[in-house]
C-alpha cells in the first residue's frame, strides 16, 4: 500500500452532538409511529438535533478541538482540514469557516461530499496527500445536520436521522497504519436516497427562464437501501481486508456507518465476526451521516473499548449510490 515511504496514523479523535434530544415517544406525537415500530425495525430509540440557530461549523469545530487535544496538536501546525458534509451551512464550502473557528491560519481547507460514506472517502483522501509526502498534519472532520432536510410528516425518513460531528487528527509517521481499503459508487441507484434540487421557475425575460434554487426533503427507498448495504458492505470489507493480506478473524472491531441495526447485524453475520466486536451507538445518536463512524470511534476509544495497535474494519455507505471500506490500526 505504502510506495513512498511516508504512513499515516490515526493519532487523536473528538465528537460533539448538540444538546436536543427528541426520543421515539416524543416522536410518535408528530408523526404516526411508536417507540416499538421504530426500535424493532432500525435499532434506534432516540437523536440528537441542532435547534435553528445552531451551525455545522460550530459542532464540528468542537469536535476538531478534541481531536487536536487528544493528539496534541495545535492549530497552526495543521495544513490541510477535510470536512466530509451533505448538510454546509454554505452551499459554497464550510470548511474554510470551521479553520477560521479553529485559528488553522497554514491550513487549507475544503469540503468533501460523498453522504454517509463521507468519512471514508475522507480518509482515503487524505491518506494521499499524507503519502505523496505533501502535508503531515490532516485534520479530517465528518459532520452532518440532516434535520434540516427531514419531512417531519414521512415516518419513513425522519425517525431515522440525528446530527453530529466527529473528527480524528491524521498524521505522518514511519509506519503505515491505513491497511488497506476500496471505494465504490454506482449513479444508477441514486434515486434510492435522495436530497434532490427542486427548481422554482423564474422568468427573467420573454424565453429566458431560470430555476430558483431550493432543495426537497430527503426521500429514500428504504428496502432498496437496506438490499444494498447488507450486499455490498461485507464485499467490499472482504476486499479491503484482503488489499490489507488479513482476514476477518484478524479484525478487534468492526464500525460501520450507523444506519440500522439490522444492517449491522446481517454485515456482521456474513463476515463471521461476533456482535461482541461490533460497535454500536445508534440507538442513541441515529443515522449522524459523514458524522456516524467518527463519533462512535470517538466514544469506543475513550471509554477504553479500542486500545493502539487495534484493527479496525470500517464501512461507510449511503446516498450515490456510494460505499467503502477501510482497514486501519488505531494509534501510533
Amino acid at each position: 500500500m505504502n510506495q513512498l515511504g511516508t504512513g499515516i496514523a490515526i493519532t487523536g479523535s473528538g465528537s460533539a452532538t448538540p444538546d436536543g434530544v427528541l426520543d421515539n415517544h416524543q416522536l410518535s406525537q408528530i408523526v404516526e409511529t411508536s417507540d416499538e415500530w421504530i426500535t424493532t425495525r432500525t435499532g434506534i430509540r432516540q437523536r440528537c438535533l441542532a435547534d435553528a440557530q445552531a451551525s455545522l461549523s460550530g459542532l464540528a469545530a468542537e469536535a476538531a478541538k478534541r481531536a487536536m487535544a487528544m493528539a496534541g496538536v495545535e492549530p497552526e501546525a495543521l495544513q490541510l482540514i477535510i470536512l466530509a458534509t451533505s448538510t454546509p451551512d454554505d452551499l459554497f464550502g464550510t470548511a474554510s469557516q470551521i479553520q477560521a473557528l479553529l485559528g488553522a491560519s497554514n491550513a487549507v481547507a475544503f469540503d468533501l461530499t460523498a453522504a454517509c460514506s463521507g468519512f471514508v472517502f475522507g480518509l482515503v483522501t487524505a491518506a494521499q496527500f499524507i503519502r505523496t509526502g505533501v502535508y503531515q498534519n490532516i485534520l479530517l472532520i465528518g459532520a452532518d445536520m440532516l434535520s434540516r432536510w427531514l419531512d417531519w410528516s414521512d415516518r419513513g425518513t425522519c425517525v431515522l436521522f440525528g446530527d453530529g460531528a466527529g473528527a480524528v487528527m491524521l498524521q505522518a509517521d514511519s509506519r503505515d497504519r491505513l491497511l488497506g481499503f476500496q471505494i465504490r459508487s454506482d449513479g444508477t441507484q441514486n434515486k434510492c436516497l435522495q436530497l434532490a434540487y427542486k427548481p422554482q421557475t423564474q422568468q427573467l425575460v420573454k424565453d429566458i427562464e431560470v430555476g430558483q434554487g431550493n432543495f426537497a426533503a430527503i426521500t429514500m427507498n428504504g428496502k432498496e437501501v437496506y438490499r444494498f448495504a447488507v450486499q455490498k458492505v461485507p464485499e467490499v470489507i472482504e476486499k479491503a481486508l484482503f488489499q490489507a493480506n488479513l482476514t476477518a478473524e484478524d479484525v478487534d472491531w468492526l464500525l460501520l456507518h450507523q444506519a440500522n441495526q439490522r444492517i449491522l447485524d446481517a454485515v456482521a453475520r456474513r463476515l463471521k465476526i461476533p456482535s461482541h466486536k461490533v460497535l454500536s451507538n445508534l440507538s442513541q445518536y441515529g443515522n449522524t451521516s459523514a458524522a456516524s463512524i467518527p463519533l462512535i470511534l470517538d466514544e469506543a476509544v475513550r471509554s477504553g473499548k479500542i486500545q493502539p495497535g487495534d484493527i479496525i474494519a470500517s464501512s461507510g455507505f449511503g446516498a450515490g449510490l456510494t460505499w467503502g471500506a477501510a482497514i486501519f490500526e488505531w494509534g501510533r
